[in-house]
Parts: C-alpha cells; structure tokens; sequence
C-alpha cells in the first residue's frame, strides 16, 4: 500500500486505534479483535502483523476468560493457504499460540475471494468471497488476480458473510451467500 492510502485510511477509520489500525471491542459477550496484516510484507507478499501488534493482542487477552468467544478479523488469511501466491501471514502461529486458550475463537479474513474453512483445535478460519471480482483457487492458473467469468455467473462466485450469535449455546453462527 503507498503511504497516501495509508494516510487516508487512518484519516477515516484511525480513531479507534490511535491511528494503529488494530483495536478491539466487546459485543454481547463476545470479544472481537481487528487486526492489519497488509501495512508489512514478508518475501513473497505475506502479510505480516509485526511484533507491536502482536504484543498489543497478547495485552489484550490477557484479562479474557478462556470461555470468552473471540472473533478475529484480518484481511490477509491468518494461516497459509497458498504461500507461493502470499495468501497467508507469516507471523500468525505467534498470534495462534495467544488463541489457543479460548474455546470458540472464529477467524474471519478475505483477500483470496473465495470461500475456504479449516479448523485448527478451537480456532475455525474462514475466508469469505469478494463482492467485486473472484479469485482463481489456490495454485490454479499463473497466478493471483481476477478471474474472469461469464456474466451470467458473475453473482454466483460474489457473495456475502455474516456471524451471529446463536443462543443456546453461545455458540457463533457464521452464513454466507451469494449475490444471485
């Protein structure tokens, strides 16, 4: 990201985060914590959420009781999809070893543009479809970028994702759907 994009973004959306981009808060018993792994690339265009971030998460979780439920937003997958394309974070396993301790932790990321779940322990990740354009799948064609579709099909590979909270009991009910 060039320095001007950064700039306007924190001039819009910094406030929360003393202009950090990474913040947390609490809503109906659950804690939700946003992080920026797209300011610092590793080689090969990982993303990275660097070690002031990830000391500032740990901080922040320390206080949590293990049954809290903790969603975790990031733009870039916070584990590694397809590394030769950078779908992943280099650093994340360290935010993992933070997580660990809680038992429902939702991870919720796009940039791929297209749906993949995995279940580590107590930790689901999922990634979500664009609403602008999709992404070939992992490893498939030369590379990264928008995959073009026939019109007619184009709000079938576009969607949106939600998470609520289902009671009984407390558990985070993720839904997805297309744009058709």
């Amino acid at each position: 990201m060039s320095d001007a994009t950064v700039s306007e973004y924190f001039s819009r959306f910094g406030k929360a985060s003393n202009n950090k981009g990474y913040y947390s808060f609490d809503h109906a018993g659950v804690h939700f914590v946003a992080l920026v792994n797209v300011l610092q690339f590793k080689a090969g265009g990982l993303g990275t959420l660097g070690a002031d971030q990830l000391e500032w998460v740990e901080d922040d979780l320390k206080g949590r009781s293990a049954s809290t439920p903790i969603v975790v937003f990031a733009h870039m997958p916070l584990w590694s999809v397809y590394e030769p394309w950078g779908w992943g974070t280099g650093d994340a396993p360290q935010l993992m070893a933070y997580l660990r301790r809680f038992g429902s932790v939702t991870v919720l990321n796009g940039h791929i543009h297209q749906i993949v779940q995995k279940v580590e322990g107590n930790v689901t990740f999922h990634t979500a479809r664009s609403t602008a354009y999709p992404q070939p799948a992992a490893g498939v064609g030369d590379g990264p970028g928008p995959l073009k579709v026939p019109v007619d099909q184009l709000a079938g590979v576009l969607g949106i994702s939600s998470v609520s909270l289902a009671s009984p009991p407390r558990a985070l009910a993720l839904a997805v759907r297309t744009l058709a």
